[in-house]
């Protein structure tokens, strides 16, 4: 077994801006655990937010390469276990282990991703396309850039109700709407029905994550469902969202990777809760990696390969939404130069 990192600056289509972040350019990391002639391909892209940087991850990796590199596991769980030990306070390095790790075994198996965890797809959801805070003009040219089925739309402006209210006369797709963490109680409460007329399905996030007595008035009185993002980061957090929100967003990057999310997404369900899946502007090896999670999934995110111009890999494609798989096995992505 070989451990090999491949770093790359993903260039992104349009300045991505949120309520507490703006770039050009997103930093990502491509684990490849290489077993004689097959590969399989992890990823985890940096993050301020979170500290997380592709430096950090690297050494992080190196530190139990002998671990990786030993085989000495049967199943990608097993090293997530093993791994986990020292990877605790690096879940971004996990991350991009974890799906290298389920990538490589279920090549080896001759089977997708999906069907080693006895999953069907006929029942996909659609995934959403991002548009991201900018004047009203540039928000309208990038839907009119590519039509697609569902938008979710980050907020967290003085001008929030308006930009949607302007967004909706220019298309009849279905709004998702996240804050980050921008918003007050009352102000989630006060716009919410007008949300709800203008076509909104959920908002993503309002409050910023410490604000527990906050989201309780939100969830009893708020016209719309919430679902938890940056108060949905470990495993721990689905059991602390429930009451507070009608669903869960995990991001893989934030958790560790597809072992933990899958424990998170069945956690969720237990409780009655919408289950979501996010991406981190992912190339196409984080995104085919989310792509086999669709099957347990309620909602999905998943179009960071879209947002940027630079994919160094293929994998999963899209049709207006509907995720297409790649005809290789495993997640189905690849590097394109190596």
């Amino acid at each position: 077994m070989k451990l090999l990192f491949h770093p790359f600056n993903l260039d992104l289509k349009h300045t991505f801006t949120i309520a507490h972040d703006s770039r050009d350019v997103q930093p990502t990391l491509i684990v490849e655990l290489r077993d004689g002639d097959i590969s399989g391909f992890g990823e985890a892209t940096s993050n301020p937010y979170y500290g997380a940087t592709v430096e950090k991850m690297i050494a992080s990796l190196e530190e139990i390469r002998s671990l990786i590199e030993s085989g000495d596991y049967g199943s990608p769980e097993e090293l997530w276990q093993q791994a986990h030990e020292y990877l605790e306070t690096n879940s971004f390095a996990q991350c991009a282990l974890d799906e290298a790790a389920h990538d490589l075994f279920a090549k080896k198996a001759g089977v997708k991703l999906y069907q080693s965890w006895g999953l069907s797809t006929d029942h996909n959801p659609l995934t959403n396309f991002t548009i991201g805070i900018d004047t009203v003009e540039k928000m309208v040219s990038k839907m009119k850039e590519l039509p697609w089925p569902i938008y979710k739309i980050k907020l967290g402006t003085a001008d929030d109700l308006q930009i949607v209210r302007e967004l909706r006369l220019h298309t009849d797709a279905r709004f998702r709407v996240d804050a980050n963490c921008a918003w007050t109680a009352k102000q989630t409460i006060q716009i919410a029905p007008e949300l709800k007329t203008l076509g909104v399905e959920f908002i993503e996030q309002p409050l910023k994550a410490d604000d527990i007595e906050g989201m309780k008035r939100v969830f009893v009185e708020c016209d719309l469902p919430v679902i938890a993002d940056e108060s949905c980061i470990t495993e721990n957090d689905v059991l602390a969202c429930y009451g507070l929100f009608h669903g869960v967003n995990i991001k893989l990057t934030k958790c560790g990777g597809l072992t933990p999310a899958r424990r998170m997404i069945a956690t969720a369900e237990s409780l009655g809760m919408a289950t979501m899946v996010g991406c981190m502007t992912e190339s196409s090896v984080g995104i085919s990696a989310i792509a086999h999670l669709l099957p347990l999934l309620d909602y999905v995110d998943m179009d960071g390969s879209l947002l940027i111009k630079n994919d160094p890999a293929s994998g999963v494609t899209f049709n207006f939404g509907e995720v297409i798989y790649a005809h290789e096995n495993g997640t189905g992505a690849h590097l394109n130069h190596r």
